[in-house]
């Protein structure tokens, strides 16, 4: 405390000695003035004199005020290096925190401690602050308006780096549309698909729209969809089924694999096969690889796996009798027989 107060009385006892910013301006001009003056006069000889005159002029009444500056200067930067220091220390032991997030932060800081420190400079060295304050105010108002879309973006990926609804390296879904996250910007996120392209999704976008992030939990299920028909046994298909799953290690241990009857459907029994799987990355390779399996498994094991069809009974056919290509053929005894009977 004493340390703290014995600062600011120097700083105090400093600017009240120095002479103020424009009355240092108006002593300039008139140096400067005077020099001409002399210059068009032709008095050469008194033009050097006059410069070094008036530099020094100039030196003695800003020392004061520079020693000032500097004072304040050294004295904030210090602080600030000191508290950048634990700032960054502190960030890099949170687990709650990535690097993405970390960098952000840490800009930031060094942004607003190095506009504090110039603000205290200038306003040790004279200068009206808060008319500079207030015209930058003004400008970044007019800015905001003009650039509502990049704001938007940034603050949205704001909440994203603090909220984490995804990481990098997560597998999500989007708009119906699945790739793994390679990038999360202030502006935009980037999602590389299973076609190895790269898309780029602005931060408003991936905070508005349905996500569905696989990699939240350490066990995803997927479900891959069949139907056998109506004369077969689900419990047959189901033995069948799950007798391609003895084995892989692909498979999360605790969670055991199972085929459920979803829906009786038109022309089929509908049934899945649900099974939990360790990595979510391995979701769309493994729903590729059973469905093929489970074709291979049903039509080896002689169990229909039926299409849409429709069968059709007719009990009277008299609209037909008069159709020339349901006429009687002749048997074998020379004798007519009606398809009707």
């Amino acid at each position: 405390m004493i340390l703290q107060a014995d600062t600011l009385q120097t700083l105090a006892d400093t600017q009240a000695a120095a002479p103020d910013t424009a009355d240092v301006i108006t002593e300039l001009s008139q140096q400067v003035s005077a020099t001409g003056q002399l210059l068009v006069s032709g008095q050469w000889d008194q033009v050097l004199p006059r410069i070094q005159e008036g530099l020094a002029g100039l030196a003695v009444s800003a020392i004061p005020r520079l020693t000032g500056a500097l004072f304040v200067f050294l004295f904030f930067y210090a602080i600030y290096r000191v508290v950048g220091a634990v700032l960054r220390r502190a960030l890099r032991h949170s687990r709650r925190i990535d690097a993405t997030l970390e960098h952000l932060l840490m800009r930031s800081y060094r942004l607003i401690g190095l506009s504090f420190i110039t603000v205290m400079v200038l306003a040790q060295l004279g200068i009206n602050v808060t008319a500079l304050l207030a015209g930058l105010s003004i400008a970044g108002i007019a800015i905001g308006f003009a650039a509502r879309d990049t704001l938007e973006n940034f603050i949205s990926g704001l909440t994203i780096l603090i909220d984490r609804p995804f990481r990098v390296g997560d597998p999500v879904e989007i708009s119906g549309t699945y790739g793994i996250v390679e990038e999360i910007t202030l502006r935009s996120t980037r999602v590389r698909t299973l076609n190895n392209e790269v898309m780029v999704m602005p931060n408003v976008q991936m905070i508005n729209q349905k996500l569905i992030n696989y990699g939240l939990k350490d066990a995803l299920r997927i479900e891959i969809p069949f139907g056998i028909a109506y004369k077969e046994y689900p419990e047959e298909a189901r033995r069948v089924v799950l007798r391609l799953t003895e084995g892989d290690e692909r498979l999360h241990p605790d969670y055991p694999p199972s085929v459920v009857v979803t829906k009786l459907n038109d022309s089929s029994v509908d049934m899945v096969l649900r099974l939990y799987i360790r990595n979510p990355h391995d979701a769309v390779p493994m729903k590729f690889e059973y469905t093929e399996k489970i074709r291979e498994a049903l039509r080896k094991a002689d169990i229909e796996i039926p299409f849409p069809h429709r069968q059709l009974f007719i009990d009277e056919a008299k609209a037909f009798e008069r159709a020339t290509w349901m006429r009687p053929a002749s048997n074998g005894d020379g004798e007519q027989s009606s398809a009707f009977g």
